[in-house]
């Protein structure tokens, strides 16, 4: 199974939640949608996590990364 892109996870984990604040949705189909919702947001959660630490380094002109420091005013 191909991995789902960041935007495409989203939109289902959006899917379940307005589907799961509906209220009525048998108790057994509710359990997998929001397990499947959880399993859904650590994704998103580990992309944007992964994102950040891509974001925080700087190239060097030697192609090393180096990782960026925050002004610490």
């Amino acid at each position: 199974m191909a991995t789902k892109t960041f935007e495409a996870s989203l939109q289902e984990l959006e899917e379940i939640v307005l589907k799961l604040e509906q209220g009525d949705v048998p108790l057994e189909e509710a359990l997998d949608a929001f397990k499947k919702g959880m399993e859904l947001s650590k994704q998103c959660q580990d992309t944007l996590t992964n994102a950040e630490k891509t974001l925080t380094k700087m190239m060097t002109e030697t192609n090393e990364e180096v990782v960026f420091e925050e002004n610490g005013e």
